[in-house]
């Protein structure tokens, strides 16, 4: 594993801030960035980012918060299991919890996007009494993603690519390193707005990561492990495991954050969520796709601000 710097700086000229880079973990080694002080957030990122994602949230955010972005397993600087089993649900909630541990985090606001955010909607249900608040972008609630993929013929259509990426080892691997990364590219434009495109330096240090040995492998596996391209060819999970997630209620004061023209994990996913989330307050961002937290980083480093910082209250 090549060894980071201990700090390095996002963001260019004067509007550049220094971030701090560490591991935790053992078994596997889970690298991240760190900056700030003050109340404990941790921001999960989805495929096929790495901790860059919250970049707009480190610089902001981390002038009066401890904020905190790992590269989840198989990312980037973080270790990358070859077996597709390292990958199940059980061992990522595992560098969560070593994570919190380690840094001495809790209790702290958990806040995920995308493969992030499945992550951490299973930790929020699993471990609920370390965490302060939750936040959730753009990532599908175990309790209407089952519905909407029985239900609803789009959803199913707006994540059919996922039966390609669940594929073996390496075909979908090779298709995606293919011509320096071009799909890769595709995608982060595909189902982004038009805020959502980058400049030369973020796009080479997104190739960076992407080059790492066996990162895109890694990615891929969290598609693997969950079986997720047979969930989408099924309609859904099983019915004992359906049944399962309609009984579960989380009691966290949540924050919901939604782009409203997201083209894979479409706004009808978060119809209804407060029947399992009590204290959910639901913001749907305009105009927006699937790259919230650098498409619209102002509006969401002020929902999240307010949400952590402000008075607490009931609001749906």
């Amino acid at each position: 594993m090549p060894a980071p710097p201990q700090t390095s700086t996002i963001g260019e000229g004067p509007l550049g801030v220094e971030v701090e880079h560490g591991f935790t973990g053992e078994d596997v080694r889970i690298h991240h960035v760190r900056r700030g002080q003050g109340r404990p957030l941790v921001f999960m990122h989805g495929f096929p980012q790495f901790w860059f994602l919250w970049r707009h949230q480190l610089a902001d955010l981390g002038g009066d918060h401890l904020v905190v972005a790992p590269d989840m397993r198989g990312y980037n600087l973080s270790d990358k299991p070859a077996d597709v089993e390292a990958y199940r649900m059980r061992n990522l909630l595992g560098d969560v919890r070593v994570l919190v541990e380690e840094l001495d985090l809790a209790p702290f606001t958990l806040i995920g996007h995308d493969w992030g955010g499945i992550v951490c909607w299973a930790f929020a249900l699993k471990h609920p009494e370390l965490l302060e608040r939750f936040v959730i972008i753009d990532s599908p609630p175990p309790f209407t993603w089952n519905r909407d993929l029985r239900e609803s013929p789009r959803q199913r259509e707006a994540v059919n690519y996922m039966l390609e990426l669940s594929k073996p080892s390496p075909r979908p691997e090779e298709m995606l390193a293919m011509n320096d990364f071009a799909m890769l590219d595709a995608m982060l434009e595909r189902i982004g707005a038009s805020d959502a495109r980058l400049s030369d330096s973020e796009r080479a240090a997104y190739h960076e990561a992407w080059s790492q040995p066996g990162a895109l492998r890694g990615g891929l596996n969290y598609y693997r492990a969950a079986r997720m391209g047979d969930q989408v060819a099924a309609g859904g999970v099983p019915e004992e495991y359906e049944e399962k997630i309609k009984g579960m209620r989380l009691e966290l004061p949540t924050l919901v954050i939604w782009g409203e023209r997201d083209p894979a994990l479409l706004l009808g996913l978060t119809r209804g969520l407060e029947e399992w989330i009590p204290e959910m307050r639901l913001r749907v961002l305009p105009g927006a796709g699937h790259w919230v937290p650098y498409e619209r980083p102002t509006e969401v480093n002020s929902l999240i601000r307010e949400f952590v910082d402000g008075p607490d209250e009931e609001e749906t």
